[in-house]
């Protein structure tokens, strides 16, 4: 089973963190000399200060090695860091802010991957600071390189330091006056109730309104705060898929299937000619699998739930040397047979985890002595004892096991040898509804066995359908052609033509990576951003899953969104707009009730709608027409409102003002809260607006 269970899964990526002294080394790596710049023009400049290409290369190699980001997405990282810092560090320059020892202390103490070090702790788990002081006498004693690395890391920990007071003194700065508090309270709780009529602006049809791509240049011209981009290219392309052929699949089914029956095979020793046994009788399963499947054999009994559920039944069912396939999974034609059937070879069990102080607990923290934990763990198994239908209840409540712990403590399909000792034995030599308790190097376990189930062991031969050097010269040749004819015909017809997948228009900035249809295709958007190429230019990219040929169909420097991408978002909002200037005319009359009739749209109230969830029942969000609900004296009519729905003319009928509260205390608390919570993103994007930021990555890159 592991054979179709390899097929399934190409790989698994372990990632594992060794310890604070290697992060040391880690960040020595990036303050180091000796990169892989392109050239010495700089990646770019914040307020005239120019970041280094070569000392940006390493940070986006580091920030790579580091499991942070990859590719593009590390280089925008990085990117983004890199301006940050420049920013703040010319805030702190300005109001002096500086940190001094005991302040960087306060913060080291704080910082998990010292305060959460059993090497930085004391007997109770807490930070112990004359263990620290060791920790950096060590770093200093071993050597330059060492102790500049730490020397490196702790200033990263000074800047973190000033960010966090820079932000904390803007934040602590924000407050909520009495009026401000008010009316927060007025807008959540005042109530207008109101009649309208309204014309929605679905009752036009679309084409009675077309929009224009300069009509949306022009709005984007006029709300270009809103707007803003980087430089954008709109490509289109066709995905020529580098896939097998039927023909190419049919000639590995149809070798496979001749290993299930017998060979004449020259014996090169006797002179003679043998006769090998075939995949159904041959008696060495193992040597016949390894010698002629792409995965190798496999010895281990896997349960039905463990096996492809397309093919469960079958190879479940199967008896022992009985033979399934050949059947497709996954890209590979494959056969399988039965060795072996066992009962009760697979378990699941439920368990709840009391670790205590010195196991070997995934927990952290854990400050009970054994004997505690043991009291506890029996406690624990006489309540389950009492009421076993409880035990997940339990286990939720009381396991310090995170894999298993909101799963009601449960793990299925156990196999032997699969836990620790004393757990497997438990779980395999007691029936199901056995609870009871086992002492392991994590600590005591109250055990209950849920069920056993059968296993089977399978011998399955796995042959991977490739693509056939005909068909590769086949799609070559197709992916060649279109290149060659889309020169002089129309992109997107040559293709309907010709069957391809295409990506009719896709929008891509300077350092995007994915693209729908044909996933991370970097070359691609770097050959579309180069300057040498041009609008209307053609190329085709070659890779291990196909072709891709691209064309370039516009470029986009304005420093807004291009057409493309703005449409989906600006369209409707011109459509409205045209929209509005139809419907308005049809909406005479001195009344609603006269509006009504003339129009035939009805006259409806809505009632208690306040200005913090202008919701209109039936309707939707309607800000604007609330807003001038409110504006209203009662019994006074509105004009007409365009609305996000449609044009609307309203009456208010009452306006219920909140009562005034004896105190404000709690709105001021909540106000404070909101602002505070959102000043630092603020503070930054006030700082890159008015900053001068030059971004030359692609020019050096």
């Amino acid at each position: 089973m592991a054979v179709l269970s390899k097929i399934r899964q190409k790989s698994v990526l372990l990632i594992a963190v060794v310890g604070i002294a290697l992060l040391a080394f880690v960040v020595g790596d990036l303050v180091r000399g000796g990169g892989v710049g392109k050239g010495s023009r700089n990646v770019g400049s914040i307020n005239g200060v120019e970041i280094n290409t070569q000392q940006f290369m390493q940070k986006v190699t580091q920030a790579e090695q580091s499991g942070q980001a990859v590719g593009a997405q590390a280089n925008n990282m990085v990117w983004n860091n890199e301006v940050n810092s420049v920013l703040l560090g010319t805030e702190f320059e300005k109001i002096g802010l500086k940190i001094g020892k005991d302040q960087l202390v306060n913060v080291i103490k704080t910082n998990p991957n010292f305060a959460n070090n059993p090497q930085f702790q004391n007997q109770l788990g807490k930070f112990d600071i004359n263990k620290f002081n060791e920790f950096i006498v060590t770093m200093k004693k071993g050597g330059a390189e060492q102790w500049n690395s730490w020397l490196a890391y702790e200033k990263e920990l000074e800047k973190f330091a000033l960010e966090q007071m820079y932000f904390s003194m803007i934040r602590s700065g924000l407050n909520t006056t009495t009026a401000e508090a008010k009316n927060t309270y007025q807008v959540e709780n005042s109530k207008a109730t109101f009649d309208y009529v309204t014309v929605p602006y679905s009752s036009i049809n679309d084409d009675q309104v077309k929009v224009t791509d300069a009509e949306i240049q022009t709005y984007l011209k006029k709300n270009e705060k809103q707007y803003k981009s980087e430089p954008t290219r709109d490509i289109e392309y066709v995905f020529v898929s580098s896939l097998p052929s039927e023909k190419d699949k049919a000639e590995v089914k149809e070798n496979i299937s001749e290993l299930l029956k017998s060979s004449i095979v020259y014996n090169n020793e006797t002179k003679k000619n043998d006769t090998v046994a075939g995949f159904k009788n041959t008696s060495n399963l193992k040597e016949f699998v390894n010698l002629n499947s792409d995965v190798k054999f496999d010895s281990l009994f896997y349960s039905k739930s463990d096996l492809p559920l397309e093919y469960q039944e079958e190879l479940f069912n199967l008896q022992p040397g009985e033979v399934f396939g050949p059947y497709l999974f996954n890209d590979h034609y494959c056969l399988t047979r039965l060795v072996d059937k066992k009962p009760g070879e697979k378990v699941k069990a439920a368990h709840i985890l009391i670790s205590f102080a010195g196991s070997s607990s995934p927990m952290p923290g854990i400050t009970r002595t054994k004997e505690e934990a043991k009291a506890k763990a029996d406690e624990l198994l006489k309540q389950a004892l009492a009421n076993p239908a409880q035990f997940g209840a339990l286990a939720m409540e009381n396991s310090e096991d995170p894999g298993s712990k909101n799963n009601a403590g449960e793990y299925d399909n156990i196999a032997r040898g699969q836990m620790v000792k004393p757990f497997d034995e438990f779980v395999f030599s007691n029936a199901p509804g056995k609870i009871g308790v086992v002492e392991t190097d994590f600590g005591y376990h109250v055990i209950k066995v849920l069920e056993k189930k059968d296993a089977i062991r399978l011998a399955t031969i796995a042959r991977k359908v490739e693509v056939s050097e005909a068909t590769a010269d086949q799609i070559y040749t197709t992916a060649t052609k279109f290149e060659q004819d889309v020169a002089t015909k129309d992109f997107e017809a040559l293709a309907k033509q010709m069957n391809l997948p295409i990506q009719p228009s896709t929008t891509v900035r300077p350092f995007d990576e994915q693209l729908p249809l044909v996933g991370k295709q970097r070359s691609i958007v770097t050959w579309a951003f180069n300057k040498a190429t041009k609008v209307g230019d053609i190329k085709k990219f070659d890779n291990a899953d196909g072709h891709v040929i691209v064309k370039v169909k516009s470029a986009n420097e304005t420093g807004l969104l291009s057409i493309e991408e703005a449409r989906a978002t600006v369209a409707p909002i011109l459509m409205n707009e045209k929209k509005a200037a139809l419907i308005r005319p049809k909406m005479e009359g001195k009344t609603l009730a006269e509006v009504s009739a003339k129009t035939g749209a009805t006259l409806t109230t809505a009632t208690d709608v306040s200005r913090q969830n202008p919701l209109i029942i039936n309707v939707g969000p309607e800000p604007k027409v609330v807003g001038n609900a409110f504006a209203l004296k009662a019994g006074a009519q509105s004009s007409l409102i365009d609305g996000n729905k449609g044009v609307y003319i309203i009456q208010t009928k009452s306006v219920n003002l909140a009562p005034d509260l004896p105190s404000y205390n709690n709105y001021k608390t909540k106000t404070t809260t909101t602002i505070r919570g959102t000043a630092q993103s603020k503070v930054m994007e006030a700082l890159k607006n008015n900053a001068k930021i030059e971004d030359h990555r692609m020019d050096v890159m």
